[in-house]
């Protein structure tokens, strides 16, 4: 008789069941299906045997990964190891992923069962699993999936901020929807200005250099010479100028309003603030495109490189891609309209843009095109998967497109393969040195920073401790002079009451007299010695 067991993965640990009724479960599908629902009939079919609990929230993210990514974690092999029956050809292991039971039969030796009833108990234990395991309530359970949910999510989305595509496939849709706009636009001024001045169309044919000339001008009937200075430096061109002025005085447009003319300038500038903020995006998208995949940017361009991108999806989805599907990714209606009616199916796609194919004759169109798009898959792999984004290979790519199409003109050899990436290997690695070696520079003044203002804190703290112990001290000096000049007080009422009151004034002279003695400095004891003989000597004398 063969074991089932069944293991279940929940974000509070991982769970391993024993199936009582193997063979009546194998037979009659429909009864487990509604004992499924029942707790008291689904308890008579499956057994707890262990429960091994995750200790923390940082070991319930790192087995939640190994899951996804179909690898077998040490907590699940242990578990397994420690309670599967030793007997492995009679125990078979009931796994919901396909992926963790291929790890599991390739790495333990059991034979792992992923569909039919084990889809069915799995169920039943998801419904009931707070109740199958002690000590575990709903509301404990729900509050471990949802902290596990954000922890795996927030763990998911946290990429290099520096090399995430996200920001490469909004701006390059931004860049095309602004081109369309700023087209739409300026085809309005032209037509909204066109009325009063219709001869400057012909002159400035440029959107963005036309939006800048209706705003600039104004009112044809006042364009004189001195604002030709003015003109010069919007067209760049002294002819262009002069020509301006002198339609204008020949213009055979209509007159306008004033309110008209301030409506005009006002959406002249609204056109042109768009026009330099698409300039500004193009710079961005091309700093953006360096960091993220500068292989692929320096091969077919910034644009052009940042289309096939948002075509696909994200960097890794074009790294995934065959040279095959890259060759007419962007031209799908084509391909679908040409198996459907039994046509010629496209050449190329969205690397028709790329100044390559241009460049190519008529019959070298599609090798050139087939050459471009197996260069394009391996620069956007080398960009996916390397540490440090260089682009060397793009450039040494770029050489080999340009030698492979000087070939098919001129019928020059071009260089080998293995040579060409022989070189870029190593100009890559010198490259990639030099970039870690600023990293840690950077690093370094990082950690100095860091040091001073740790530092500057401490001296600043021990400061602060000092100015503290001072008042301290000065406030225990101001708490002590007012006891020291009460005692004084005391003391000089006490002198008062002893000698009592003096109509004569007595009493200040020998308060006077003692303070001039307390005043006066002590005399070295040999004065007071000869003092005290001239006295004996004066005494003797009167007697």
């Amino acid at each position: 008789m063969v074991l089932l067991h069944v293991l279940f993965e929940h974000a509070a640990g991982y769970a391993l069941f024993a199936l009582k009724e193997v063979e009546e479960i194998g037979l009659l599908l429909p009864q487990v299906e509604d004992s499924v629902l029942n707790i008291g009939k689904f308890l008579s079919i499956v057994k707890l045997v262990a429960f091994s609990p995750f200790k923390s929230a940082q070991s319930a993210l790192e087995n939640a990964n190994a899951i996804s990514e179909g690898i077998l974690h040490e907590d699940l092999r242990l578990l397994l190891e420690t309670y599967l029956p030793a007997k492995k050809k009679k125990t078979v292991l009931g796994i919901s992923d396909a992926k963790i039971g291929a790890a599991v039969q390739e790495e333990l030796g059991y034979s792992c069962q992923t569909g039919g009833v084990v889809a069915e108990v799995t169920r039943g234990i998801r419904l009931h699993f707070h109740t199958l395991v002690k000590g575990l309530t709903a509301q404990s359970a729900s509050k471990a999936q949802l902290g596990l949910g954000h922890s795996y999510s927030r763990a998911k989305v946290k990429f290099n901020v520096n090399r995430v595509d996200n920001m490469i496939i909004q701006s390059i849709s931004l860049l095309d929807q602004l081109d369309k706009d700023i087209n739409t636009f300026s085809m309005r001024v032209r037509e909204w200005y066109g009325y009063h001045f219709p001869e400057l169309i012909k002159i400035a044919s440029e959107n963005y250099t036309y939006c800048r000339l209706a705003k600039f001008i104004g009112n044809r009937k006042e364009l004189s010479e001195e604002k030709l200075e003015g003109m010069e430096e919007i067209v760049m061109d002294g002819a262009k100028a002069q020509a301006i002025l002198d339609a204008s005085r020949s213009s055979m447009g209509m007159d306008i309003s004033p309110i008209d003319l301030i409506n005009i300038a006002s959406f002249s500038r609204r056109v042109i603030s768009l026009s330099e903020y698409r300039k500004e995006l193009q710079e961005y998208l091309r700093s953006k495109m360096s960091q993220v995949a500068p292989s692929l940017s320096a091969l077919i361009g910034e644009v052009v490189g940042a289309r096939l991108i948002s075509h696909a999806g994200s960097l890794t989805n074009l790294a995934k891609y065959p040279a095959s599907t890259v060759q007419i990714l962007g031209a799908e209606k084509a391909l679908f309209r040409a198996l459907k009616t039994r046509g010629n199916t496209p050449k190329y796609g969205l690397i028709f843009h790329s100044t390559f194919i241009g460049r190519a004759g008529a019959k070298n169109k599609g090798r050139i095109s087939r050459y471009l798009a197996n260069k394009c898959t391996i620069a956007s792999r080398i960009d996916c998967f390397s540490e440090v984004p260089t682009s060397v290979f793009g450039d040494k790519l770029r050489e080999q497109v340009e030698e492979r199409l000087a070939f098919y003109e001129t019928g020059e050899p071009p260089r080998k393969k293995v040579d060409v990436m022989k070189e870029a290997v190593v100009e890559a690695s010198e490259v990639a040195a030099e970039i870690k070696r600023k990293l840690e520079k950077k690093e370094k003044k990082r950690r100095k920073r860091e040091k001073k203002q740790l530092e500057a804190l401490a001296a600043a703290a021990a400061e602060e401790t000092e100015d503290s112990v001072l008042e301290t001290t000065m406030e225990a000096e101001e708490n002590e002079t007012p006891a020291k000049k009460k005692k004084k007080r005391k003391r000089q009422q006490q002198e008062e009451e002893e000698t009592g009151p003096d109509e004569n004034g007595l009493i200040d002279e020998a308060l006077s007299s003692k303070k001039k003695k307390k005043l006066a400095p002590a005399e070295p004891p040999q004065a007071e010695k000869k003092k005290k003989k001239k006295k004996v000597k004066v005494e003797a004398e009167d007697d």
